[in-house]
């Protein structure tokens, strides 16, 4: 059983900075991409940025030069650095694995969400 576990979202000001960990826990095998997405109220789930195993990155291109994403591949764990927020980062972030456990397929997983909340 893969599970993943996000922690740091919160109520921030505009132009002030988050950080956000998932870190993924249990039988994993091999772990390939490894990303944030974010849902606003109303909205659709998209892409904010993700990760490699080595190390390539994509970010939105309304986060470029704000957001920062980085993984440790020791331990299961990847972050977002989030700088200069905006009122429109207001959204539920979520995290998400692509990875294969010990013993099943390549598949996706995703982490429970925190709500990001910037005030202007």
């Amino acid at each position: 059983q893969v599970q993943l576990a996000e922690s740091g979202g919160g109520l921030v000001q505009a132009g002030g900075s988050l950080r956000l960990s998932c870190k993924a826990s249990g039988s994993i095998f091999n772990t390939y991409v490894m990303g944030w997405y974010r849902q606003a109220p109303g909205g659709q789930r998209e892409l904010v940025a993700k990760i490699t195993s080595g190390g390539s990155t994509n970010y939105a291109d309304s986060v470029k030069g704000r957001f920062t994403i980085s993984r440790d591949n020791a331990k299961n764990t990847w972050y977002l650095q989030m700088n200069g927020l905006k009122p429109e980062d207001t959204a539920v972030y979520y995290c998400n694995a692509d990875l294969r456990a010990w013993g099943e397929g390549r598949s996706d997983y995703w982490g429970q969400g925190t709500q990001v909340t910037v005030s202007s």
